[in-house]
């Protein structure tokens, strides 16, 4: 793609501009948009137009919005579809049981990626949210999921400055080996405080065929008197069941104590 006076790619400024719309911004004028994309206002003009185009970016009177082409094209190849279909059905049997905010979430670089989630009216806070990114050290799913991953990952992991998102969140790289290693001998994880300091992330590991960890499956509780033992015993048979939807037929505990 041809860079522009600045040295940015096309693909780059086409990312910036979709990026400028999140959850709190789902709708835009062609100023905001430019702003948040910290874009020229006649470049950001000639790229809507082309989008606009090919129904990428839909326009209501004045404002701009992501166009349900975006969304099909991209849901077509996506290597998460049937993880969250084969994960939904699971994850409503553990909101059923422990009656609060069930996510699933991917590692994606330093992130965790959530792919699904399903709501509850607890009043238990909770920020994880489809399609959304939170650090992987200030959350159980991301814990989970490096606790499981590749020497090469934790290692990397581990060397980067983890900022303090609260006074209980993690940064002490021995202090996290050491929870490494208890997340791998008990297949699971409990974390009060890492990033909302009134919630409790309870989370486990899935499965593929490789018995490789591909995913994390949470729920976020009361950080006080929240349901624990429940919560985790309804998360570790969700993650028997998605994982063997997967392919993983063998005894989870074979997966969870693989090296």
């Amino acid at each position: 793609m041809a860079n522009s006076s600045s040295g940015d790619s096309m693909v780059n400024r086409l990312v910036r501009i979709i990026e400028a719309f999140d959850a709190d911004h789902r709708s835009l004028s062609a100023a905001e948009l430019a702003r948040r994309a910290d874009l020229p206002s006649s470049t950001t003009y000639r790229i809507v137009e082309d989008l606009l185009g090919e129904s990428l970016l839909e326009r209501h009177g004045q404002r701009l919005r992501l166009g349900n082409r975006l969304w099909e094209l991209v849901s077509r190849g996506s290597p998460v579809l049937g993880l969250r279909e084969a994960a939904l059905p699971f994850m409503e049997d553990v909101q059923s049981v422990v009656g609060h905010h069930t996510a699933l979430g991917v590692l994606d670089g330093n992130d965790v990626l959530y792919i699904e989630r399903i709501g509850s009216n607890e009043m238990t806070t909770n920020i994880a949210q489809v399609a959304r990114r939170l650090p992987a050290h200030g959350t159980s799913t991301g814990l989970v999921l490096t606790a499981f991953a590749t020497a090469e990952v934790q290692e990397a992991f581990l060397r980067r400055r983890l900022p303090a998102l609260t006074d209980t969140t993690i940064t002490d790289p021995a202090e996290l080996r050491r929870v490494f290693a208890e997340i791998r001998r008990t297949g699971h994880c409990v974390m009060p405080g890492l990033i909302v300091p009134e919630s409790t992330g309870v989370a486990v590991p899935v499965f593929d065929r490789a018995g490789t960890a591909v995913a994390g499956l949470s729920v976020i509780i009361p950080r006080h008197g929240g349901p624990v033992a429940t919560s985790v015993t309804a998360l570790r048979t969700a993650s028997r069941g998605i994982s063997r939807a997967l392919g993983w037929h063998r005894p989870l505990g074979d997966a969870v104590r693989r090296p």
